[in-house]
């Protein structure tokens, strides 16, 4: 780290020391367990649109499309494994110096480094809920029993983004087969916020309840272009409270953080949960 990033760390340092954080991460945190961005450095340029509640609800052909690609892409993402900044927000947590940790990842990397009660605003896609009876099951069901009625399906991603959804070539969708809930016969779907979906409300608001309790916002690895993660820090610096953000490259939160650090979360984060020197 050069000079003016190890002042910044040692300033981020003592604000975290002092307890009342709570963490904000984006996909950016996740980049080095090999999940890509959409906008920062490793992002990956995404060549269709990502899928909406109501097309996916409405249109057979694109969901087929989309779990053939899903299916693809979780073999991806749920072979992750937690890298150095989750590791260190989880050490943070158990020292007692976070109030609470918000992400907008899906890929539940913050829990697997050991991380507690992590609000997902966006949900996780290691579960599958049915959108007629409720009904949650785990992924791997899911991926099991598409093994089993596509046994011939060998698609080959071009790409994959930060949701899981992979970008294959139009014909290795032909023949794919969907499943639906074993329970009701309803639709299937990865427990995540489509487009076109709101974040539920419940966990609105105790995020909004979190940041406006704490004594620093810290955002990690988010380019907060979209206000799903922006209006968390907004909402902090009118109640006061600082923002300091841990970003590779642009973020639209910059103008109002109290402290910008443009460096790797994977160096910057395990400095920060050192143990304080006796």
């Amino acid at each position: 780290m050069d000079l003016q990033v190890v002042e910044q760390v040692a300033t981020l340092g003592e604000w975290i020391a002092e307890g009342g954080v709570v963490v904000l991460s984006g996909a950016g945190l996740s980049t080095e367990s090999g999940i890509p961005d959409y906008r920062g450095p490793s992002g990956s340029a995404r060549r269709s649109t990502p899928m909406t509640y109501q097309t996916f609800t409405r249109d057979p052909v694109a969901r087929r499309r989309y779990w053939a690609r899903s299916h693809l892409g979780w073999r991806t993402i749920g072979q992750a494994e937690p890298n150095d900044g989750h590791r260190a927000v989880a050490r943070l947590q158990e020292r007692g110096l976070l109030d609470g940790i918000i992400t907008q990842n899906v890929d539940g990397l913050h829990q697997a480094a050991g991380a507690r009660e992590v609000i997902e605003l966006h949900g996780n896609l290691a579960r599958i809920t049915c959108l007629g009876c409720g009904a949650l099951s785990p992924r791997e069901e899911m991926g099991s029993r598409l093994d089993a009625v596509n046994p011939a399906f060998a698609g080959v991603a071009i790409a994959f983004n930060a949701d899981g959804d992979a970008e294959l070539a139009e014909n290795s969708l032909d023949g794919f087969t969907v499943v639906d809930c074993l329970g009701c016969g309803g639709l299937l779907k990865p427990d995540v916020v489509y487009f076109g979906e709101t974040v539920p409300a419940a966990r609105v608001r105790r995020s909004f309840e979190l940041v406006e309790n704490a004594r620093t916002l810290l955002v990690l690895g988010s380019s907060l272009t979209v206000m799903s993660g922006r209006r968390f820090v907004l909402r902090a610096v009118k109640h006061g409270i600082r923002v300091a953000i841990v970003n590779r490259g642009v973020t639209r939160g910059e103008p109002y953080a109290s402290l910008f650090i443009d460096a790797p979360l994977g160096i910057v984060l395990p400095h920060l949960a050192l143990p304080a020197p006796v």
